[in-house]
């Protein structure tokens, strides 16, 4: 039988306490995997760190290791499409650099893609982080499921393994801000599931922020569901009918009491604030759906390479 060859993609930005755990982590799971060859692709976002440095080392002496490095940080979501695209592998394994995605998992990923699943994905049913977090995630995932267009997985945040049909299948897409969660849902048919735990990060500090997840959350809104747009066309008819109504109470009532009935400044003030905030918040979610529309139509590229080594 042909030998295959596997290509792990692990996105990095400043994760230069986790690099070399990782990576001899993914090369004792493939020496468990006699039947396979591998390579192991980091794309580093503009590391300020030594990042660079550890794995230019590690490419020294291992062949299977190779970089894609970018001349900036383009992103959590662009920077790890690109990577993808970039693979040769009979399969493309992605996952995170900080290790809470376990490189063990590959057993199980490999095994279910070799009884012909095409796209194997991991779902984190319970997490090691701050709870808080992990419930906030949870019902995100939920709601943004609820509104969806398609059926997204709840818990998944990219990690898995993608037969290189499918991979071929996202080379053809058009697309400037690609949110590959809800791709794979859309575009990637039937998937297996592998369950796990995801343990907590055990170096470095994540690089996600607030500004970060609200990115991924409203490009996974906007994606994927018209839901919001209509909700504010409903909303607005709504309150417009209901003041509407409130409107023709209030001049009636001051006809027929003319004198005793004193509409105050109270409930005009409120009145003002609400309509605001409601006309600020869908104007916030109509820009969302605006800016999505400038960034396809700009058609930059996903990444521009400042150097790639190994890759010879």
């Amino acid at each position: 039988m042909e030998r295959k060859t596997l290509s792990v993609l692990t996105p990095c930005y400043n994760e230069s306490e986790n690099i070399g755990a990782l990576y001899r982590q993914i090369k004792d799971v493939f020496a468990s995997l006699p039947d396979y060859d591998y390579e192991h692709i980091f794309i580093d976002n503009c590391s300020t760190d030594d990042s660079v440095e550890q794995i230019r080392t590690l490419a020294a002496t291992d062949k299977n290791v190779r970089a894609i490095c970018n001349a900036r940080n383009f992103g959590h979501i662009r920077s790890p499409f690109y990577g993808m695209l970039q693979c040769g592998g009979a399969a493309v394994i992605l996952m995170a650099s900080d290790l809470q995605d376990p490189p063990a998992l590959i057993r199980d990923f490999v095994k279910k893609w070799e009884a012909g699943a095409k796209i194997v994905i991991g779902v984190k049913d319970k997490s090691e982080e701050n709870p808080l977090m992990f419930a906030i995630r949870k019902i995100y995932y939920k709601l943004v499921r609820m509104i969806s267009d398609v059926d997204l997985v709840t818990n998944f945040t990219g990690f898995g393994l993608y037969d290189r049909e499918f991979i071929a299948v996202l080379r053809k897409l058009d697309v400037s801000y690609p949110y590959l969660r809800g791709l794979v849902a859309e575009l990637g048919g039937q998937w297996s599931e592998v369950s796990f735990v995801q343990p907590k990060r055990r170096r470095g500090r994540t690089k996600n922020n607030f500004l970060t997840l609200y990115d991924m959350a409203m490009t996974g809104v906007v994606s994927h569901s018209k839901l919001p747009l209509r909700l504010a066309g409903i909303v607005g008819f709504i309150l417009a009918t209901l003041s509407l109504g409130v409107a023709i109470s209030y001049t009636i009532y001051k006809l027929l009491h003319w004198d005793e009935f004193q509409l105050g400044q109270a409930p005009i003030v409120i009145g003002l604030f609400f309509f605001a905030a409601v006309q600020l918040f869908f104007i916030g979610i109509l820009g969302e759906y605006i800016g999505a529309i400038f960034t396809h139509v700009n058609k930059r590229p996903l990444v521009v390479e400042r150097e790639r080594i190994n890759f010879d």
